[in-house]
């Protein structure tokens, strides 16, 4: 199978590469510079230049290849909502190319806002009145006649090397002085290995994207609080509850309860998640450098 990646070179999208490389299938990658384009080529893989808002590149791209992947998406969170419109944009762009045929394509969404005060389960659908219109924009390519489902990634896809929402708690902790949580800290977050993820994207697309959301899930749910306590003992800071305004920009994300099973993913794909789990993960040196 020959496949085009969008966000090669990030976190989760290099981890794509890889897994589908080793599995024996080609893939063509965007990628926003000569040196990522390099790092791309030497794995074995096709580096396209340019970026979400090179429309005709992702149509040339995409037309080219058996499937789709779009794991690209800034996370600046002080430009969300343009952030969000551009995803929508791109995820239009590549659903144009694929309309009316088989080739499926794969979208990147989360669990934010898909359920609260249980575990969202691959049946839920996310709150309309959430900036990020992922999975909209996906189910409107498919009313068109392409075949497309949405990888929901848990909130944290950790690893060393991370440098996602983890990484920000450990920022906002050392500027502060105290490893925080809102409230109780009983809201919940789901976690996955980043290798374990990208697993997901290519069994999804080995067996023909029959779903229409898959569960990137291998922690259900790990209780913010401890999560703060591991940051602090690390850190060697306190641990104390703090209001939302303590989070800045990141409040929304820290103070959310974004959980979920992902029991019939498993079932359906075969997968099995062998990476560490969250908290005995972000336990590591690695992750706090002086």
């Amino acid at each position: 199978m020959y496949v085009f990646i969008t966000g090669a070179s990030g976190w989760v999208g290099s981890a794509v590469v890889r897994d589908l490389l080793s599995a024996g299938h080609r893939v063509a990658g965007l990628v926003r510079s000569d040196d990522k384009g390099a790092e791309l080529t030497a794995l074995g893989a096709q580096a396209v230049r340019g970026s979400l808002d090179d429309h005709d590149v992702l149509r040339k791209a995409a037309s080219a290849a058996d499937a789709v992947v779009h794991t690209a998406f800034n996370h600046d969170f002080s430009r969300f909502a343009e952030n969000a419109e551009q995803d929508r944009r791109t995820i239009e762009v590549l659903g144009s190319v694929l309309e009316g045929s088989k080739r499926p394509l794969l979208v990147t969404s989360g669990l934010a806002h898909l359920a609260q005060g249980r575990l969202a389960t691959e049946a839920d659908v996310p709150d309309p009145a959430f900036p990020r219109k992922s999975e909209a924009a996906a189910r409107a390519v498919a009313e068109r006649g392409v075949r497309v489902a949405s990888v929901r990634l848990a909130p944290s896809v950790h690893g060393l090397g991370d440098h996602g929402f983890i990484p920000m708690l450990i920022g906002i902790a050392r500027a502060h002085g105290v490893s925080a949580y809102i409230d109780e800290g009983s809201n919940r977050w789901a976690g996955v290995y980043r290798l374990d993820a990208a697993r997901v994207y290519r069994l999804a697309l080995e067996q023909g994207v029959t779903e229409s959301a898959y569960h990137a899930v291998a922690d259900e749910g790990i209780p913010f609080k401890q999560i703060a306590e591991v940051i602090g003992r690390r850190l060697g800071l306190p641990v104390e509850s703090r209001p939302r305004e303590h989070f800045g920009g990141f409040a929304n994300f820290a103070g959310a309860d974004m959980c979920a099973s992902s029991e019939r993913t498993r079932t359906l794909l075969g997968w099995t998640p062998t990476g560490p789990g969250l908290l005995a993960d972000i336990d590591q040196p690695g992750y706090y450098p002086s």
